[in-house]
């Protein structure tokens, strides 16, 4: 058998996505969401603010939030959620 080089694995592989995305987007999956009887997910309306925070802090917060897979400023809500009723 003849080993593939590099960019024809890569070829390869990106064909085979792309006609993953094609199956996909060719699907319409109307049907299956209306037979789920699944309601419409809806948010509060937020409040834009902005803070001044210090650079070490910005970091801890990424740093924390890196290991829950957040960013810092859904990491900053997520703690201040949680710890505002004790203030």
């Amino acid at each position: 058998m003849k080993k593939l080089s590099k960019t024809s694995k890569m070829v390869r592989e990106r064909t085979r996505k792309d006609a993953q995305l094609v199956e996909f987007d060719r699907r319409d999956l109307g049907d299956d969401i209306r037979a789920s009887r699944t309601r419409r997910v809806l948010t509060r309306p937020l409040q834009p603010t902005s803070i001044l925070l210090d650079r070490d802090l910005v970091e801890k917060l990424r740093k924390k939030g890196a290991k829950r897979g957040l960013g810092y400023q859904t990491m900053l809500k997520v703690i201040v959620r949680e710890h505002v009723d004790e203030y």
